[in-house]
């Protein structure tokens, strides 16, 4: 839904949905308390039922509480943006999200928002440390979905698998978004549950040069202490 309220035709006109049965699923919505109707207008935005659901759905990434403080410090310590992410179809959606205190400037990356799998950090590692048949898999996925654009997609791609092998993390310097630049690496939770941690920032900041020369070895230094404490930085 967008981040201002929005009426039954907008929903209507947005997903196609006859706008009289868009009338019913949000009064229905509102009763049960996911939607909001504005007093003075037939808007409606998120309700408190919605945000319940969502810290219901959250807690069960334990990951999320023993993983914080790592990151919190890897944000403080390299001055960017990090974030935790788990896999959702193809893309990594954000599921916590730290900036620095000392920048004032950093990515506007919330939680709950999404990341191509084949075109950010975040995803390309998530990817690149899947059990071979897997990886096999979802590379297929993407490339049935990707369509004509996988021609263009390809090299970055298997180029950052192929650096993951080598390096223990990868990168998307534009890919993503022409005006991020991020690194990351998968992580493997306690009961096998998967995960990326990727971290960057605005590119004007954050040259690739100095992604890799100063802040990758803090992230590979996190990735080792997350790695001790939960699980393996390796899926396979």
């Amino acid at each position: 839904m967008a981040s201002a309220p929005i009426g039954n035709r907008e929903l209507a006109d947005t997903t196609g949905i006859p706008k009289a049965t868009v009338s019913r699923l949000t009064a229905t919505l509102v009763s049960a308390g996911y939607l909001r109707q504005s007093q003075d207008s037939e808007r409606f935005s998120l309700g408190p039922a919605l945000l319940d659901m969502s810290s219901r759905y959250l807690r069960h990434f334990d990951l999320r509480t023993v993983a914080r403080p790592h990151l919190a410090a890897l944000s403080e310590a390299a001055g960017v943006s990090v974030h935790l992410g788990v896999r959702d179809e193809l893309d990594m959606l954000v599921i916590d999200s730290l900036r620095p205190r000392s920048v004032v400037i950093s990515s506007r990356i919330e939680v709950g928002t999404r990341m191509t799998i084949a075109t950010s950090a975040a995803g390309r590692a998530y990817l690149a440390a899947l059990p071979e048949v897997e990886q096999s898999e979802l590379l297929a996925q993407i490339r049935a979905e990707s369509g004509e654009s996988w021609g263009a997609i390809e090299p970055g791609l298997i180029s950052s698998l192929d650096e993951y092998d080598a390096l223990g993390y990868c990168g998307s310097f534009g890919e993503w978004n022409p005006h991020i630049h991020a690194i990351g690496f998968a992580l493997e939770g306690p009961r096998g549950e998967r995960y990326s941690v990727s971290c960057g920032g605005p590119a004007y900041l954050l040259p690739k040069e100095a992604m890799v020369g100063r802040i990758a070895p803090l992230l590979l230094e996190t990735a080792q202490r997350l790695a001790n404490e939960t699980g393996t930085l390796r899926l396979d």
